[in-house]
């Protein structure tokens, strides 16, 4: 399987399909902004109806869509089982890091684009591709994959004192992890005994992945070494994926997702913390 993390070079010289997944927090149109511009070639995925399915207090704001549904979305885009997928954003690919996840977990080939939309030098297009209906299997999350809400829950209590070394971490901004604002879901705070990681710390100024010992460096700040079993979480499931692909690319493992994250546990009766 290829690296989770690829340069604009090494996607230059390969028969990729580039998957444009840009999608805004504050309600702008991701596929608005493909249409007014993306990279030549690149197909739009949707966050809202292929990366995820309805929102439910019980599951989440963007909980791990069917199988089939993600398989027709990927089918409808020209994407086949043997395809080598390049996601790209405009957020330094905290958000194309949930189809890059979702592809390896399921064991397709697929990557980030370092860099993102900026990572490009020549002129955007408007034209549309021109890829056919493509055949793509579906496949069943992998349980090993994946974490529920009471095993984040228990495993970030017992951080410490676990026999199996384990790490929560809180992928979202400092404010929304100390509970300084909540600009979304019921509750501010985050999960107790989790570990702040914002996952936007992943990349420079310029959308690009940190070296990997820089990485490495900022796993190990909050008790990542490659050793524990690693969950990780933000609002909403989303850009809980960045944070894993930055471990997979720093050689730190593959973790876990928690899939229904802050939205699906703020509406719960369990404790919050906030602060540090």
């Amino acid at each position: 399987m290829i690296d989770p993390v690829v340069g604009m070079a090494w996607v230059r010289d390969r028969p990729v399909v580039l998957a444009d997944v840009r999608w805004y927090l504050d309600g702008r149109s991701g596929r608005e902004a493909y249409d007014r511009g993306h990279l030549p070639g690149a197909v739009f995925i949707d966050l809202d109806t292929a990366l995820a399915r309805p929102a439910s207090p019980a599951d989440g704001r963007h909980p791990l869509p069917d199988p089939g549904v993600f398989a027709a979305a990927m089918a409808a885009a020209g994407i086949n089982d043997q395809d080598q997928v390049i996601a790209y954003d405009d957020a330094g690919g905290v958000v194309a890091a949930r189809l890059v996840w979702m592809l390896r977990a399921t064991g397709h080939d697929a990557a980030l684009l370092d860099g993102g939309l900026t990572a490009y030098r020549g002129e955007l297009t408007t034209e549309l591709p021109d890829r056919p209906p493509a055949s793509f299997t579906a496949r069943p999350w992998p349980v090993d994959r994946l974490a529920s809400l009471a095993e984040t829950a228990q495993r970030a209590e017992k951080a410490e004192t676990a026999a199996v070394p384990g790490v929560v971490l809180d992928a979202r901004d400092r404010p929304r992890f100390r509970g300084d604002t909540e600009p979304v879901d019921p509750r501010p705070g985050h999960i107790p005994g989790a570990r702040n990681l914002p996952c936007r710390g992943n990349v420079d100024a310029d959308g690009r992945f940190l070296p990997v010992a820089e990485l490495r460096e900022r796993f190990a700040a909050v008790g990542v070494d490659g050793t524990a079993d690693v969950i990780s979480y933000c609002g909403s499931g989303v850009t809980a994926c960045h944070n894993l692909i930055a471990l997979e690319h720093a050689g730190l493992g593959v973790g876990r997702l928690f899939p229904g994250s802050w939205s699906q546990y703020s509406h719960t009766d369990r404790p919050a913390a906030t602060g540090d």
